[in-house]
């Protein structure tokens, strides 16, 4: 049953780490495969959970605390304030510092959870922690972790994920959780032997010592907390920066080819020459010339592109061939590609035409176009497990319309005062003036507004369809896209729900799964649903980014067994100076880069969410680039993150598809992938030869993986010769 209300009033516009990016991060802990001596129960001063029969340490955020809500009545009028705001209110009375700032700040998890930042300063946190509780719309609050040394949000719900072996028997089950002093929430949904349930007598950190216990006991695979993490800090929008300094913001706007603004009429254009990790030659020629405004800039990409026609170009090649693969493939007609992700409004211009519609025989009431498992859920009925909607409910709406009109409409002093948090405050590096430190935090701010719609903008990456020609093509643009969303707000996404959505888009046909999201908390039970979907599913194909974080190791699930983990290259055909690299690393692809030369068009132009008619009333419609927008309202966004290259990969995939005909399975169509791949034109830094000696000499990596193996994979992605190869 759909229980979320859908949009109503929506008009077409005429006219942004890992996870991270998925998505959910433990960098350089090495595993096991095999399980360890008994794990004894931690003390009070250690917390960690159990993976490969290995601790992962965990540490209690003390500055902040998670919430729960009630339920919200389905009669709510969506006028009223969302539960975080009232809560926000409520803790700020009697709260606020001599400076006017208050110390007490509530960043919304989907729609029935929140954290409550807590200024370190504030000796009263007792006293806030009371009447967080003391509230009657909170349903109880929970603790904040996150990984040793690291700045993380993961939220401990009073949940545990607990795999049974296939054998068990039901009374079995069941003797083992009354034995644990455990009850049955519910079964994950394609996954029979894998079931959520809750301590009747545990909660708070306590939780992880029943979940590492459980993990001994005969008959169970693995348990694992049921995490909700959030991610949003993950999803790159291009603030690279790991600390607020002031010069490099000024930086960017000096940047020649950053200036360049967009027609203000806001008319559709065809960005086909823009979109340089399709054909990177035109773009690359434009950029020597002297380019004044976007009209030039257009004008010149499209000369280029014609001469390219005539002629063939001898300029380095940064870029996956795609337009050369069309040419020799239809398009990834008859393929679908699931995208597991957040916001997906698909009813964008561009992508209205490239859904695929579910036709299983078992679906449920309003199921059309994918389904949302954003938000949890107790019950056991299939279709009462999220909704069909992967779109904006009216209540999200809000929160998001009031955060880009707050940048707008409020001053200097009173952004900072509702969005100035106290861990913003502390990562501040020089001193900045009142001026500068609101107009960070408005980027910021329009950033993850635009962030939120993180789905849409991969959607775009692989299979935009145009009308008319006019706006943005994905790599396969004949290919569907299956949307299933797992993120609410702010990037909040529960294990359980992220492993029910593989399950989902396996069941429902996909012959690709994207996921640009990833995290460095692994866990046995998720790592045991993706081996269980591509044993059932052989020809499925599942593709994730490495991730965001210049780490040497890659983010999972892009690290397990079976799914190709794509790393990110820009312009120059350099590594992205965010993408992580190393062991596990299959391929590379662009996934842009600002920090190039070249600014924003370094950056991979894709489909925005915050055009349509809605977001902007009440608002003056702005007439300057107010983010890394192509343009005004952000029909069109230029994107940077391995949660770009990821999709980009995704969609060569498909036309692979679209010419095989099924005949090939997952493992040949990867050989392909990496064999037709080159390291032609792609460059090694002499800090990255440094680093992969030193990774060398240390012992990390054997002397046999090359330095461009190291950071680059099997090389940059060729869709032209994987198309060709796949036909032979």
């Amino acid at each position: 049953m759909n229980h979320k209300r859908t949009v109503s009033g929506i008009l077409l516009a005429s006219s942004i780490l890992a996870f991270t990016n998925i998505l959910p991060f433990t960098a350089n802990i090495k595993f096991n495969s095999t399980v360890s001596a008994q794990i004894t129960e931690s003390n009070n001063n250690e917390l960690f959970y159990i993976y490969k029969g290995q601790r992962v340490p965990l540490t209690e955020q003390k500055d902040a605390v998670a919430v729960e809500f009630k339920a919200l009545p389905k009669t709510r009028s969506r006028s009223v304030n969302p539960l975080y705001l009232q809560l926000e209110q409520d803790l700020q009375t009697g709260t606020r510092t001599r400076g006017g700032n208050s110390q007490v700040q509530v960043k919304p998890l989907g729609e029935n959870y929140a954290v409550v930042t807590l200024a370190s300063s504030n000796g009263n946190t007792d006293a806030i922690r009371n009447k967080i509780q003391n509230q009657s719309y909170v349903k109880t609050s929970l603790p904040v972790l996150s990984r040793a040394n690291q700045q993380d949000t993961i939220i401990l719900s009073n949940e545990i994920i607990v795999n049974f072996q296939p054998d068990m028997k039901e009374n079995e089950k069941v003797s083992i959780l009354k034995q644990n002093n455990l009850e049955v929430v519910r079964s994950l949904r394609f996954f029979p032997n894998i079931y959520i349930v809750k301590s009747t007598d545990a909660s708070g950190t306590a939780v992880l010592n029943v979940a590492n216990k459980l993990n001994q006991v005969k008959g169970v695979n693995s348990a694992a907390p049921n995490f909700l993490q959030s991610v949003a800090n993950s999803i790159d929008m291009g603030d690279n920066k790991k600390s607020l300094n002031i010069e490099s913001i000024d930086k960017q706007d000096t940047n020649h080819h950053q200036t360049i603004a967009p027609n203000a009429n806001n008319s559709t254009t065809n960005y086909l020459g823009l979109q340089w990790h399709l054909n990177s030659v035109p773009l690359k020629q434009c950029i020597q010339q002297e380019i004044d405004s976007f009209d030039s800039l257009q004008n010149c990409l499209q000369q280029q592109t014609a001469k390219n026609k005539q002629s063939k170009s001898t300029s380095s090649r940064t870029d996956l061939r795609v337009t050369e693969a069309w040419q020799n493939s239809n398009g990834g007609k008859g393929v679908v590609v699931a995208v597991i992700d957040s916001l997906i409004q698909w009813n964008h211009p561009d992508l209205q035409n490239s859904l695929y519609k579910v036709s299983a025989a078992d679906k449920c009431p309003g199921e059309e176009y994918g389904w949302d498992f954003s938000e949890p859920s107790n019950s056991n009925q299939p279709c009462e497990i999220g909704d069909s909607d992967t779109r904006m409910s009216p209540l999200e709406l809000n929160i998001l319309r009031r955060k880009l009109h707050d940048t707008f409409k409020l001053s200097d002093r009173e952004l900072i005062e509702r969005y100035l948090t106290p861990r913003i405050q502390a990562r501040i590096t020089s001193p900045l003036s009142e001026k500068e430190l609101a107009e960070y935090l408005r980027r910021m701010i329009r950033s993850n507004v635009g962030g939120e719609f993180h789905g849409t903008l991969v959607s775009g990456v692989i299979a935009a369809k145009p009308e008319n020609s006019q706006g943005i093509s994905g790599v396969a643009p004949n290919a569907k896209i299956l949307p299933v969303r797992v993120f609410g707000l702010n990037g909040s996404i529960f294990t359980s729900s992220y492993i029910e959505a593989v399950g989902y888009a396996a069941n429902r046909g996909a012959d690709v799964i994207n996921l640009s999201l990833g995290g460095y908390v692994p866990t046995d039970v998720e790592e045991f649903a993706f081996s269980q979907i591509l044993q059932q599913n052989p020809k499925l194909v599942v593709v994730a980014s490495s991730g965001n974080q210049n780490y040497a190791s890659v983010a999972y699930p892009s690290g397990y067994d079976g799914v190709l983990s794509v790393g990110a290259s820009n312009l120059n055909g350099d590594r992205a100076p965010y993408s992580n690299y190393g062991k596990g690393l299959g391929v590379v692809a662009p996934g842009g880069d600002f920090s190039t030369p070249a600014g924003w068009l370094g950056g991979i132009p894709t489909t925005g969410g915050t055009w349509m008619d809605t977001f902007w009333q009440g608002l003056a419609f702005p007439n300057s680039r107010w983010s890394n927008v192509i343009d005004f309202k952000g029909q069109y966004w230029w994107m940077q993150g391995t949660s770009f290259s990821s999709p980009a990969v995704a969609g060569v995939v498909a036309l692979m598809k679209g010419e095989d005909k099924g005949k090939l399975n997952r493992v040949e169509l990867i050989d392909i992938l990496k064999s037709t791949a080159s390291y032609e034109d792609l460059n090694i830094t002499k800090e990255e030869q440094q680093r992969y000696r030193t990774l060398v000499s240390g012992g990390a990596i054997p002397s046999t993986v090359t330095d461009k193996q190291l950071f680059f994979g099997s090389g940059l992605i060729n869709a032209s010769a994987a198309v060709r190869a796949v036909k032979k």
